[in-house]
């Protein structure tokens, strides 16, 4: 009973209701004093049926007013809660809830204004550091290039220099040769290993040169075939987002598929990239292992580094898992029209 009137509705129809019956009760009472005085007792049971159903009538339809106004602002408080800070409640004739959705536009209008200067800042700061990686880039380059002259090409021109002078020594002192040839082995693998790692250095990124959308449609099949997982994708992009947004959801959702790898055992992995006039929302999912809230909140290098990219761009991050249940990452990216930044 008392969860129940908790509820704004509920409470005003109990008051309704309490108000009819004590009109019952002060009618009765004005009888029985001959205040009031009734010909027929049976029209009693009339009379008390007819107040109690008018006043449960009349409390219900003006607790359904009440929390029709208080739904919409709930409403409205969740939905910026998400991420769609565009959202504005119409003015309203009753000027109690007036002043109240007024103080909510506006509270509203200077959240949206803080999370687009904010990702201004963010795309800034993401486009200022994309310049200072390319310088130092090209500064690795020229140091792999010393790698290169230093390590791999001494190596392969020691195994020439051997392989030169194999044949002789064969000849000569075939014990000595047999020296060699294991001498030639060894370099020609540490020269292979010495390449294949500054390869690896030198593979450009996968954004490079692409979309989002293009690079998303080749990196993750290959990655998911590459660690045995099962991969579904879903991109609905209209090619509208800037290039550091682009950046930071791919390198999110990279973050997201290396924690699916190392921790999930996962089968089967989907990927979700919607993007609204107002908002984008990733979603990256599997059907592994999960983990229990605690873990959720004391959190991990990864998912701290999740957060803090969506946050970079006036975004948030959630992260819903069970144990035994999978794990479901979610980021709401705000998007604002060119127009609206114009005015600003």
């Amino acid at each position: 009973m008392m969860k129940v009137l908790r509820s704004t509705k509920w409470e005003l129809l109990f008051y309704f209701l309490l108000a009819g019956a004590l009109t019952a009760g002060v009618l009765y009472t004005g009888n029985s004093t001959h205040y009031i005085v009734v010909s027929d007792p049976r029209m009693w049971i009339y009379y008390v049926a007819g107040i109690l159903i008018f006043t449960v009538v009349i409390g219900y339809i003006a607790g359904q007013r009440i929390q029709r106004r208080l739904d919409i602002l709930h409403l409205s408080m969740l939905q910026v809660a998400q991420g769609n800070l565009s959202v504005r409640i119409p003015d309203s004739t009753d000027m109690t809830f007036a002043g109240i959705y007024g103080e909510f536009n506006g509270m509203a209008e200077a959240v949206e204004k803080k999370m687009r200067l904010l990702q201004q800042l963010g795309e800034q700061e993401v486009t200022n550091k994309e310049q200072a990686a390319e310088k130092a880039v090209l500064e690795e380059r020229r140091r792999l290039a010393r790698d290169l002259h230093d390590t791999v090409s001494q190596q392969l021109f020691a195994v020439h220099m051997a392989a030169s002078s194999l044949p002789k020594i064969l000849e000569i002192q075939p014990e000595r040769g047999r020296e060699v040839m294991e001498q030639l082995i060894q370099m020609s693998n540490t020269a292979q290993k010495q390449m294949r790692a500054l390869i690896a250095q030198l593979r450009p990124m996968e954004l490079v040169g692409k979309s989002l959308s293009e690079a998303l449609d080749q990196w993750f099949p290959d990655y998911c075939r590459q660690n045995g997982l099962k991969g579904m994708i879903d991109l609905d992009l209209q090619g509208e987002l800037s290039e550091a947004i682009e950046h930071q959801l791919f390198l999110i959702i990279q973050e997201a598929m290396a924690n699916i790898v190392k921790h999930a055992g996962a089968r089967l992995v989907s990927l979700s990239l919607q993007e609204s006039p107002r908002q984008v929302v990733l979603s990256v999912s599997d059907d592994g292992q999960g983990f229990s809230s605690s873990v959720q909140k004391q959190g991990s290098y990864g998912l701290s580094t999740m957060r803090e990219r969506a946050e970079k761009l006036g975004g948030t991050a959630e992260v819903i898992s069970k144990p035994g249940a999978g794990t479901t990452i979610r980021i709401h990216i705000p998007k604002f029209d060119d127009a609206r930044k114009g005015e600003e």
